[in-house]
């Protein structure tokens, strides 16, 4: 037991150190990440009912009381794209991730196990995880000269979510799940706190700031939610593998009351305090094996989801001169549709213990972001996301590509059961939005913007 707890530590100190990495907001209504996971993210993130990996630990907590042994996941996200906004004169400002590729690329780690994998021989049905994802996230940035400068010229969200979890198979057919979602920012990840960068407009004049003097907001803290999850498999097969199931997961709201700085031409000018609030968000999803047997699998899923960013009406900004900066937003709630297909060969290559997968899907999202509203910090507007993914997974006395066989022989003795390798890429196409009425007149005009998403994900079986 010791020495798996040794080694194990060595292991995951190794994937934590990646997942302490901001994500971008890539193939999400507003400024929440979808992809927290390679298999997922190669089905269009239509996974919840599904949910047969250690990131069942975001999409599904309950997924993780059918995984056996102990489980270690993580990878990370390579993002590209950028928002192209063009007046109605013609005229173009390209926004960037602050470079052509997010970095460091957004990263993503789960460790599960069941309870008697960690010598606790009593309980039955009883398994624990802990996740560390970017569920939110945001980096964008503009041109200091550009038309709306005024508006936004920098913006950027790091938020990391520690998700200690439990889940209980009730049933044969029924496991449940739940866990905590501590939200935080840490001063080693991009810039450890909500930022928003500006150049000073005419309604900072009564502060006596000058037009055009460079600006800053910022703020961080620390917040507490949860999350619980069902699944139930209506039908299964002759090995008693799921042939229909069914899922239900709720995440609840959070709330970040931010404390930080209001910084003018780099200088501290004041304290600055502003309310963050997280949407809650309900989940329900089917899966269904059309073809299930030893030798291969078929599987199509629908996931629907609605996230309720209707309790975000503003993030303004208290100064502790006594001013308040007003950041308006009446943002509403928004439905996601997820549609995915995985393709299983389980002895592939005729090589036993290997099996592999293809996968495909496709995601329909709304926008929560109202047009009067609408700024640069979120340039969101429905999208369409397609994926194709693929994956290999080496267990069972089968041999990683010659090097080592993947099932240990002595049961007595600290054994890696398998590996794995995920790879997905997307490409999220948001519909181009024209902007006619807003607060903000310099933001009138037409936005585009498209990302490309490479997801890599590792999976290790002790």
């Amino acid at each position: 037991m010791k020495r798996i707890i040794c080694m194990l530590g060595h292991v995951c100190a190794s994937f934590i150190l990646i997942s302490f990495i901001p994500a971008p907001a890539v193939q999400a209504e507003a400024f929440r990440i979808l992809d927290q996971g390679a298999s997922a993210t190669g089905q269009g993130t239509a996974f919840s009912a599904q949910a047969d990996d250690p990131s069942a630990i975001h999409f599904n907590p309950a997924g993780i009381a059918r995984l056996s042994g102990i489980q270690v996941s993580g990878g990370m996200i390579l993002v590209g794209g950028s928002t192209t906004f063009t007046r109605f004169n013609g005229s173009k400002t390209k926004g960037t991730l602050d470079g052509t590729i997010a970095y460091p690329p957004p990263s993503h780690f789960y460790l599960t196990s069941d309870l008697k994998s960690l010598g606790i021989e009593s309980v039955e049905g009883v398994a624990v995880g802990l996740g560390i994802t970017s569920p939110f996230g945001l980096i964008n940035q503009y041109p200091d000269q550009g038309p709306f400068n005024t508006v936004s010229t920098r913006n950027q969200l790091s938020l990391v979510d520690f998700k200690p979890t439990v889940a209980y198979a009730l049933h044969d057919r029924v496991s449940i799940g739940g866990g905590l979602d501590i939200y935080t920012f840490f001063d080693f990840i991009g810039e450890g706190h909500l930022e928003q960068k500006l150049n000073a407009g005419p309604e900072f004049g009564p502060l006596g700031i000058p037009l055009g003097t460079p600006l800053e907001l910022n703020g961080k803290d620390s917040g507490v939610g949860f999350n619980v999850g069902i699944l139930y498999t209506a039908i299964w097969d002759e090995d008693r593998q799921p042939v229909l199931n069914l899922a239900f997961v709720y995440r609840s709201r959070v709330t970040l009351d931010l404390e930080g700085a209001f910084l003018v031409a780099g200088n501290k000018a004041a304290d600055a305090f502003a309310k963050l609030e997280l949407p809650q968000i309900f989940t329900g999803a089917i899966a269904y094996w059309p073809l299930r047997d030893r030798q291969r699998e078929w599987k199509l899923e629908v996931d629907v989801e609605y996230a309720d960013w209707s309790s975000l009406k503003d993030i303004d900004v208290t100064l502790s001169n006594g001013a308040t900066l007003p950041f308006p937003l009446h943002w509403k709630g928004a439905w996601l549709w997820m549609l995915g297909t995985e393709y299983k060969w389980r002895y592939w290559l005729n090589q036993p213990g290997w099996t592999a997968a293809a996968r495909a899907g496709y995601v329909r999202s709304e926008s929560p972001v109202p047009e009067f509203t609408f700024s640069p910090a979120v340039p969101d507007s429905e999208y369409n996301a397609y994926s194709v993914g693929f994956g290999w997974m080496c267990e069972k006395q089968g041999s990683f590509f010659g090097w080592f066989q993947c099932g240990g022989k002595n049961k007595k003795e600290f054994s890696l059961e398998g590996v794995g390798l995920d790879m997905a890429y997307q490409v999220v196409a948001y519909d181009s939005r024209p902007i006619n009425r807003n607060r903000r007149p310099a933001v009138i005009g037409r936005w585009d913007t498209t990302f490309h998403v490479g997801v890599v994900t590792f999976r290790l079986l002790f």
